[in-house]
């Protein structure tokens, strides 16, 4: 894990383009993971010292050696960066994390993005009705009245090749999972879980903006049925509360969801450990199931 050059960072920028919202939103995410890796780095570096006896051992770099130690992640960490089910996961979401943003800045904006590994990822998407918003002004679009709409593709993370078509604008995001319900790739809909499987990998999803006058309705037709929209909130952690709120997708469902009828949210923990479980009411078609959308990365313990 290498630390960007901050004037190197800063020439980039200027080259792509340093008022464009997008750009804006990428140097704020450079700059809260530059502060989370230079307290990573201090603490071993000091942590290291203290146990030679070169420096007094104070009582974080003690919390830092106890929470190592039992695969926790230290409170000076914690307190800069996001929740994790142990250290091991925690740093390989820090590699995941650098490693994008560092793609990000040295080649340019990329096709697709892993929407968990911003802090920020509502800024990521404000970014991006912002941008929509710039490109038809002519239209008489206004930031005000620009909307969040999206399409389940049929691609997944290792198709994309192409960033989306520039009439529609937007982008691909990538790493969500359906908990509790699967999905037909080729109808792109919603469908009852395999058994005994409990996430089932969402395609990438084409995240873009268009004007409140233009978007989608509530069902479209599709053979001999109507395929309804299913409001799905999407959460970047596991405690389920309006700060934690992302946006709402909208899936395919050949069940309409029923107006005052849901089931209690429910929460498990899995052998793979997710680190954000989005619960929801019933699924289309089975009654039982709740479904919910989470976002990991892989995860490597150390």
């Amino acid at each position: 894990m290498t630390s960007l050059c901050v004037l190197k960072v800063k020439g980039q920028l200027q080259k792509m383009g340093p008022l464009q919202p997008m750009n804006i939103f990428l140097r704020q995410e450079l700059d809260r993971m530059q502060r989370v890796i230079s307290s990573v780095r201090s603490t071993l570096t000091d942590l290291r010292l203290a146990i030679d006896g070169t420096i007094i051992m104070s009582e974080d770099l003690r919390d830092a050696l106890d929470s190592m130690f039992d695969a926790r992640i230290p409170r000076l960490w914690l307190r800069l960066s996001w929740p994790s089910a142990t250290l091991g996961f925690w740093f390989s979401e820090l590699l995941e994390r650098n490693q994008q943003l560092s793609a990000w800045i040295s080649a340019g904006r990329p096709n697709q993005f892993w929407l968990t590994g911003f802090f920020n990822p509502q800024g990521f998407l404000t970014a991006m009705r912002q941008e929509t918003t710039r490109s038809n002004l002519s239209r008489g679009w206004a930031l005000d009245t620009v909307t969040l709409s999206n399409d389940v593709t049929k691609m997944m993370k290792e198709d994309v090749s192409a960033p989306p078509p520039e009439d529609v604008g937007g982008v691909y995001i990538y790493g969500l999972f359906l908990d509790g319900a699967g999905w037909d790739r080729r109808g792109a809909k919603l469908v009852e879980a395999p058994p005994k499987v409990l996430f089932t990998p969402l395609p990438v999803v084409h995240v873009f903006a268009v004007s409140s006058a233009n978007r989608p309705t509530v069902s479209v037709p599709l053979g001999r049925g109507a395929v309804s929209l299913y409001s799905c909130p999407v959460y970047k952690k596991p405690r389920r509360t309006d700060l934690n709120f992302i946006f709402s997708l909208q899936l395919r469902s050949l069940q309409p969801p029923e107006p005052g009828r849901c089931e209690a949210p429910r929460c498990s923990a899995t052998a793979s450990d997710p680190n954000v479980v989005v619960p929801q009411t019933r699924t289309d078609t089975h009654r039982g199931a709740l479904l919910r959308l989470t976002q990991t990365s892989p995860q490597v313990s150390l």
